[in-house]
């Protein structure tokens, strides 16, 4: 994956220029959200990167989960304590917290389990639009607004049996939609398997705002957007 060109780590201080994470969500992730575009007045860096550098720096737990209490933009500096903790806190250079992690079990630095984990984990995460929230969506009869796409990372969790193995794949095994109002979450919930043997479960949940009832003209638009603007990447890259 060569996480290391999608961010920029000095000393302790993590910071992210707009084309190392939109770079990172196309290329990597599959994920042409608009909040991504280096252009977008809204821009902010994809929680799969910083759950990507959280693993790699710190190593893998049998039990991760990771809260975002905060969009990362190209104007924040992370600060990444040096410390051997099962809680730790994320905060930037102005003491306003990002993220939680919370960790448990045995721990492992194995890099090539965790460069499976997180690009098999990334990938996956990738395919949520349209494939998997569009029929979720339809199924509540409601939808994001077409105009202002707002789907952001909430909170994400993985619980390994064990940690002697050298690759995880991940497969959706069920999901929870909850509406309240113009806002809902939804829980993704998936199976961690290592050649075929179910090793672990994990959960993805993440927060859509601007609802509205659902109409299936204005989706087909915004995936042949959405589709559009994929296609043009790969046809450029």
């Amino acid at each position: 994956m060569n996480l290391e060109k999608y961010y920029t780590l000095d000393g302790s201080r993590l910071s992210f220029s707009r084309q190392q994470a939109s770079d990172f969500a196309k290329s990597v992730a599959g994920d042409f959200n608009p909040i991504h575009d280096i252009d977008s007045k809204r821009f902010c860096v994809p929680g799969d990167l910083l759950f990507s550098i959280i693993i790699h720096h710190y190593g893998l737990r049998q039990t991760m989960g990771i809260s975002f209490s905060g969009m990362v933009g190209d104007d924040t500096t992370l600060i990444l304590p040096e410390v051997d903790a099962r809680e730790i806190s994320i905060y930037d250079e102005h003491d306003k917290k990002y993220l939680d992690i919370s960790t448990n079990g045995e721990h492992s630095h194995n890099p090539v389990l965790i460069e499976s984990l997180t690009r098999n984990y990334v990938k996956f995460s990738g395919e949520t639009f349209p494939l998997i929230l569009v029929p979720l969506m339809k199924q509540n009869n409601v939808m994001i607004n077409p105009e202002r796409p707002l789907v952001i990372y909430d909170h994400m969790r993985i619980s390994l049996d064990r940690l002697d193995i050298d690759s995880v794949s991940l497969s959706l095994s069920d999901n929870i939609f909850r509406l309240y109002g113009k806002r809902g979450d939804v829980a993704l919930n998936y199976d961690l398997s290592c050649n075929g043997e179910l090793v672990g479960k994990g959960q993805k949940k993440m927060v859509l705002s601007g609802l509205r009832e659902y109409d299936q003209a204005s989706i087909d638009e915004l995936i042949v957007t959405y589709s559009g603007r994929k296609s043009r990447y790969s046809d450029s890259n």
